[in-house]
Formats: structure tokens, sequence, C-alpha cells
């Protein structure tokens, strides 16, 4: 069985970071981006459509008109979503069986469980994530500290969400990990350094 590694981690905690340079370490194959990508091809939906949806708050796409008529006009969303997170699964599946590879987000940690992944949880305090997320270029630079700060919370209360939409457990509970990393302030090199003897013959 390949050895696989999954990283479940705050918005601006530096997992994909991390992530990253631990599959370049260990010469793992590594997912992140690419999952949407395949799941795009998959579907012929556009990764950024896919993006928004695995994003989106799962509770906000249920009909809040169950009982009513008019219910099913708001039914095609949940079933949208359930359609792509199924083809999440198969290509999460699809890639583990590849080869040893590092995966970022997307519930890896519940889909591939039959794998036996080691999984990987990172958070930091809210002053490094601000830092960290200063330094992204995908994140706009005219947003204040308050404002990313509350950008911040709210990609981690979708990712929480999601995570206990799909898979029935909480994100970021230290019983769901086998490893919860805290790296604020860390020394990423070190720390991927420090991880990676784990998985060296």
């Amino acid at each position: 069985m390949n050895k696989i590694i999954t990283i479940g981690r705050e918005f601006g905690s530096g997992g994909r970071e991390l992530g990253r340079m631990l599959a370049q370490e260990l010469g793992y194959e590594y997912y992140d981006k690419e999952i949407i990508t395949e799941i795009s091809k998959r579907t012929e939906l556009s990764e950024k459509f896919v993006q928004q949806v695995i994003e989106n708050d799962p509770h906000s796409l249920y009909p809040i008109t169950i009982g009513h008529t008019f219910a099913y006009v708001h039914s095609h969303g949940i079933e949208r979503q359930q359609a792509i997170f199924r083809e999440q699964c198969e290509v999460l599946k699809s890639m583990a069986e590849k080869s040893d590879c590092v995966i970022v987000g997307r519930c890896a940690d519940y889909i591939l469980k039959g794998y036996q992944p080691y999984k990987i949880f990172v958070y930091a305090d809210m002053d490094s994530k601000l830092e960290r997320c200063k330094k992204r270029s995908d994140v706009q630079e005219h947003f204040t500290d308050k404002q990313l700060k509350r950008h911040i919370k709210q990609v981690d209360r979708n990712r929480a969400k999601y995570y206990r939409f799909f898979t029935g457990l909480e994100w970021g509970d230290k019983l769901n990990y086998d490893i919860c990393l805290n790296t604020t302030n860390a020394d990423m090199e070190k720390v991927v350094k420090s991880i990676s003897k784990l998985f060296k013959d």
C-alpha cells in the first residue's frame, strides 16, 4: 500500500507550504489544486465553479422550503454539491492508488481512511495567520487587518462546516489526526525535516 499523508489546515497556517515542502523532501507526489482541476475535467464544470461549490457552506444549500410545493427549486444545489463530492472521492482514491503522496485538504483524511493515511492538522494563532496571508499573492492587498481577520475566520468556518457535513466529524478535533501541528513562529524547514523522518526507512 502506498504511503499517504493528508493535511488539514487552518487558512493562513502554512499547511499548504508544509505539504509542498514535505512532498519534495520525501519525493512524494503533491496534490492540492490539482484535485480541483481533475474534478473539473470529470464533471466538465469550470475549476472556478467547482472551487466555489466546495468552499460554500453546505447548509446554505439546503432548501428552506422543505414541506412546501416549491422545495424542488432549491434542491439542485444540494445534488450538485453531492455529485461534486462523489467525484472528489473518486479523484482522491485514484491519486492515492498511483503512488506515495501528500494531499492537502478536501476531506482526504476521511475519504481515504481505508488507505490508512497519516493525518496531520496544521493550525496557528491569528497574528501568525495574518502575517502569512499578507504575503500571499491571492489575498487582496487592500484588505485591512480587520477585514483580513474576518476573511480568515469565514474561510475556516466554511471548511469546518464542509468537513462536518460530509464526514460527521469535527474539523480540527485532535482525535481525528495523528499530529496536530502549531506553526505559530515555526521554522517550516525544521518542521519538515522532523516530520519527514517518520516516513524515511
